[in-house]
């Protein structure tokens, strides 16, 4: 901080000219200065007057804080004796529940990796992920099992439902029930020494082009982000209740509700999956105060906002935070016209800022429409123009670069890409267009990054690409996102037909649809006799996506 001081930064803005960096206004924190610390001891330290931690909205289990850390030393005894060790890499694939966070936790106090995969995925795309990834011992549910036979790997159950003879082609070695009933006084456990730097999580994101590749955080990315938390958290807002709609399989749901809101004493009411009407049903029984959603889902309850609020109390609901993708200054005003006492928070992060960014706090921060909000505390940005690399100024539009405690390692097995992201400075390029304007928000432009936001969901067009590419009839083809008001942008795709091919585009969307989750399916098609690409053989995508649009 020495060497902030002695900058000369606008206060208004943030901006330094003399090095071209715009600094975070909010006010910075102080990271742990102990080198030996894990993220669960962090979190578990951490003072706040917080009775329950978890609700689940269908059963309506509640868990207290006490419980929530009894379970952990419970569950963690269990995964040492199991052999876990750190470094190793334990893998979920399951939807939300209440036994999430308290796996995560216990994996990240031995030193042990947290990576996670979408339960809708395929067995071809958890196969290419645990083959990069390398995991030692999986949770999931009875209903993922079948898809992941023959797999050799140990498996823990995370529902309640007894193994029937569909498992009988993997190794089921426990119960998520059975290791919350161990005992563990007197018990020692092996546990190596965790450092700050260690490896913590290992969640998959497509970055700024191609495939879906294996984030490195540490533990002291997540620790700038629950310090961020507790931070930036008002106290005049009272107790706050927070419902966890959005996948915890993501940074969003990951490490806001997941682990985050642990250092507040927040309550969480965990979704298991997204339902409009559970959702409501929810936020008036357990009197939510606060609702993340993404743009698609704020457009339903603008369409039935009549009927909604005739049929629901959602008086408890002070604020909905909306991130995943841009939310448009026509839905904002739609939204506030029907719901004129609850503040749209908007918020942008990446996985590879291990959900750090910008975010709106106040009631006065919302008022600036269309902005995504200011510099999350101790992070830096810079926009750059992405032709000439120079570094712009306030309200020019370039590509946002970041910087700060909360930025990954980089990018597993895949040094090629990290060091296309990750500059020698340590900055992180996000492959978003933006500009920050004289009071230091932070608006989203565009997208320079080829990335695909399906419900807020990330689909790499190169994933899609590649598997036309592997059907025997087709010679070339290339995926765009395609907006669309309801769902934000799908894939479509052009493709070359090799010659003598009559293929149907339903014949090669069921193609794709049989090998990927149901929210990277292909859903438009339009054959084409070549696709344009630079000289060195890159599709140039933009100009694809401006002749879709045109055609609309």
């Amino acid at each position: 901080m020495a060497e902030i001081s002695s900058l000369r930064i606008d206060p208004r803005s943030g901006f330094c000219s003399s090095n071209s960096t715009f600094y975070s206004k909010r006010v910075p924190f102080p990271l742990p200065s102990n080198h030996a610390l894990d993220i669960t001891t962090f979190i578990s330290s951490y003072p706040h007057h917080g009775k329950t931690a978890f609700i689940d909205a269908t059963i309506g289990r509640h868990l207290s804080f006490s419980q929530l850390w009894q379970s952990v030393d419970s569950v963690s005894t269990c995964l040492s004796e199991l052999g876990i060790r750190k470094g190793n890499v334990v893998i979920i694939i399951a939807p939300n529940s209440i036994f999430l966070p308290i796996v995560c936790l216990s994996v990240m106090s031995l030193g042990a990796i947290i990576t996670t995969s979408n339960p809708l995925n395929t067995s071809r795309e958890f196969a290419v992920q645990m083959a990069d990834s390398k995991p030692v011992l999986v949770f999931t549910t009875t209903q993922v099992v079948p898809k992941l036979a023959g797999s050799p790997l140990p498996i823990v159950l995370l529902d309640e439902q007894v193994a029937t003879e569909k498992t009988g082609q993997v190794k089921i070695v426990t119960t998520i029930s059975e290791m919350l009933k161990k005992e563990t006084k007197g018990k020692i456990r092996v546990r190596d020494r965790v450092y700050q730097d260690d490896a913590a999580t290992l969640l998959y994101s497509s970055g700024t082009t191609g495939a879906s590749k294996g984030v490195i955080a540490s533990h002291r990315n997540l620790m700038a982000l629950m310090q961020s938390f507790s931070h930036l958290s008002n106290p005049e807002e009272g107790e706050q209740t927070h419902i966890c709609t959005v996948p915890m399989f993501h940074i969003y749901g990951f490490g806001a509700f997941a682990i985050g809101k642990l250092t507040q004493g927040s309550k969480v009411v965990v979704l298991s999956k997204f339902d409009m009407k559970e959702m409501l049903s929810a936020i008036e029984k357990y009197r939510v105060t606060c609702l993340p959603l993404v743009p698609p889902i704020l457009l339903v309850m603008v369409k039935e906002a009549d009927e909604i609020r005739k049929k629901y109390d959602l008086s408890s609901l002070q604020s909905i935070v909306c991130g995943g993708a841009p939310l448009s200054k026509d839905l904002i005003n739609r939204f506030m016209e029907k719901f004129p006492s609850i503040d749209i928070r908007q918020g942008y992060a990446m996985t590879e800022s291990t959900g750090f960014g910008a975010s709106m706090q106040t009631p006065e921060e919302c008022l600036k429409y269309g902005s995504v909000g200011l510099l999350s505390p101790n992070l830096e940005a810079k926009i750059v123009d992405p032709t000439t690399g120079t570094a712009l100024k306030v309200n020019q539009k370039g590509e946002l670069w970041l910087r700060g405690p909360s930025i990954m390692k980089g990018y597993l097995n895949n040094a090629e890409a990290t060091a296309a992201t990750l500059d020698s400075q340590g900055w992180l390029k996000t492959g978003d267009l933006c500009y920050i304007d004289d009071d230091g928000y932070v608006y989203v432009v565009d997208r320079l990054k080829e990335l695909i936001k399906y419900k807020g969901y990330q689909v790499p067009p190169a994933e899609l690409e590649a598997l036309l590419l592997s059907h025997p009839q087709i010679s070339d083809a290339a995926v765009i996102p395609f907006p669309d008001e309801e769902v934000g942008q799908y894939p479509m795709a052009y493709v070359v037909r090799k010659s003598g091919s009559n293929i149907s585009d339903t014949a090669l969307m069921d193609f794709v649809a049989k090998q990927v989750a149901p929210y990277k399916r292909i859903r438009k098609v339009a054959f084409v006799t070549s696709i344009p690409k630079n000289p060195s053989g890159k599709i140039l995508r933009r100009d694809i996506i401006k002749l879709a649009i045109s055609k609309i």
